[in-house]
């Protein structure tokens, strides 16, 4: 590409999150972090209490892009044939033959949103496993790519915990970033009851195209990040494991660390949140920014830290404090 290819790409960053933000009002880190993930190329955990438009933010983005948008309620009958698709018996008019068809299930869309996961059983969990790593579903022996891009959302509800099924740890470490959604201001409340309660509404135009989207994804891999913070990133997962971590914090409160796709996650997100940012180098802020939605799913608390209310998050900053900033890093 092209420098002026770059920066036409570049500028389209900024509308879309402008005609996102016609519809969703404040949350400007959750909207930055759903960005992240997808030009990583990954895919995002949303958790946030009912009415904080964790839906709406998925719905909205799918129509400021123009891509294939599926929503997937789930529930605890919900069948994994009910998400990647099932075969049917059809017969051929013309020679009387039969023959089994692949009728292709929601999760064939660019945007998926996985409303609730939640509530329903591992079993269809699981299902989501291969289309989130691989980016094809097998069923009866055969292969079947999803579209690209792809891009999955997944929401759950922190409350109302009768009833579902938490996420296993193979599951959530495939999910890029833990998002989480927080109430909205008092200013921002306001203007959120101001904005939807009235006879105007407002029209979200579509800004970004699936190619392009796929070319913004490269564009993060080429952007730079130094020697010395891959360095700070290597040290920063590898401080998480509390069996070799010389952090005692962790060894206190940490029963698991988080794996090697913690750091490239770590990386890329990093990557992605500088060039959303109009930059070509990944600063140090980039990284210690991206470790909270990075690490909060892949970092496992014990029994102690649930008994002293101390979170994920509280880890994290723990972590940040305890693990020194090489001295040649773009701070």
């Amino acid at each position: 590409m092209t420098e002026q290819d770059i920066q036409n790409l570049l500028s389209k960053l900024p509308r879309l999150k402008q005609e996102i933000q016609k519809i969703i009002v404040g949350q400007e880190e959750v909207l930055d972090e759903v960005l992240i993930t997808l030009l990583a190329g990954g895919h995002g955990l949303l958790e946030g209490v009912p009415g904080l438009a964790k839906t709406l933010l998925v719905r909205t983005l799918s129509n400021a892009m123009e891509l294939g948008f599926r929503r997937i309620q789930f529930t605890p009958d919900l069948m994994p044939t009910d998400i990647l698709g099932t075969e049917v018996l059809e017969e051929d008019h013309a020679t009387g033959k039969r023959f089994f068809k692949f009728n292709e299930g929601p999760i064939f869309s660019n945007i998926v949103l996985a409303d609730e996961i939640n509530r329903t059983p591992p079993k269809t969990q699981a299902a989501l496993l291969e289309a989130m790593q691989e980016h094809e579903v097998t069923y009866a022996g055969k292969t079947y790519p999803l579209p690209r891009p792809f891009f999955l959302l997944a929401t759950q509800n922190p409350i109302e915990q009768a009833g579902t099924y938490p996420l296993p740890e193979a599951q959530l470490d495939r999910f890029l970033l833990f998002i989480k959604i927080k109430y909205p201001t008092e200013q921002e409340e306001l203007n959120i009851l101001s904005s939807t309660t009235g006879t105007k509404q407002a029209q979200v135009q579509p800004t970004i195209a699936g190619e392009e989207v796929l070319k913004l994804k490269q564009l993060v891999r080429e952007v730079s990040i130094s020697d010395e913070l891959l360095q700070y990133v290597n040290q920063l997962v590898r401080a998480t494991r509390p069996d070799s971590t010389t952090v005692e914090f962790i060894k206190t409160y940490c029963r698991w660390g988080a794996g090697p796709r913690a750091g490239q996650a770590l990386i890329l997100t990093s990557k992605a949140r500088a060039l959303l940012h109009g930059r070509f180098a990944v600063t140090a802020e980039d990284v210690q920014t991206m470790a909270f939605p990075v690490l909060r799913h892949r970092v496992l608390i014990n029994f102690t830290a649930e008994a002293e209310q101390i979170s994920p998050d509280r880890v994290v900053e723990e972590l940040l404090q305890s693990i020194k900033l090489p001295k040649a890093v773009l701070v």
